[in-house]
């Protein structure tokens, strides 16, 4: 990885850095209109629990778990993504994307992201298989992850509680196989 981190063509992943990333991501998980389709963010999170989530994560990620800030070329830290519950033998993980930036939303860093990321899984890591769930009707996430090569393999009626309803949980799919035709490698 270079000194810039792992480069798409809007967006670079890079390690999280508490000085670095701590207070967006801090005012993200405590923004309702950011959460409003991810798992977390209904409970408030206080500066030592964003702290102690990002130092775990940027510290102690072990291998099951590759988190990475998002930030734009020029070092604005617009989101989070991450590789989790990777599992070596069977070469597959469940994946997962926050823009945070709200004013950021709808300019392509979430496909962006979503390429770079797969990028990384397939050629650094050798997965053959990533899965992402998308609690319905997360439209902008749906369209980042279709752009991004992903397909849908299968939906679950009601998996999700959130804010006084019920949502289906979409899965998500992308082989490498699919990957390397997308890119025509």
């Amino acid at each position: 990885m270079s000194e810039f981190g792992w480069k798409g063509q809007e967006v670079r992943l890079v390690p999280l850095d508490e000085e670095r990333h701590l207070e967006r991501c801090l005012a993200w998980i405590n923004d309702p209109e950011v959460t409003r389709w991810t798992l977390s963010g209904d409970f408030p999170a206080s500066r030592p629990m964003q702290r102690e989530w990002l130092l775990e994560r940027s510290s102690k990620g072990g291998d099951r778990d590759v988190v990475f800030a998002i930030e734009t070329q020029d070092g604005e830290h617009v989101g989070n993504t991450g590789i989790h519950a990777i599992d070596w033998r069977n070469r597959h993980a469940t994946t997962g994307t926050m823009i945070g930036a709200r004013e950021r939303w709808g300019q392509g860093l979430g496909t962006d992201t979503i390429r770079t990321r797969s990028r990384y899984a397939f050629e650094v890591l050798g997965l053959r298989l990533l899965m992402t769930e998308v609690m319905e009707p997360n439209v902008g996430s749906l369209k980042a992850l279709t752009k991004a090569g992903f397909d849908e393999a299968g939906r679950v009626p009601g998996k999700w509680w959130k804010r006084g309803a019920w949502h289906d949980s979409i899965l998500m799919v992308q082989t490498v196989d699919d990957w390397r035709a997308s890119r025509g490698a």
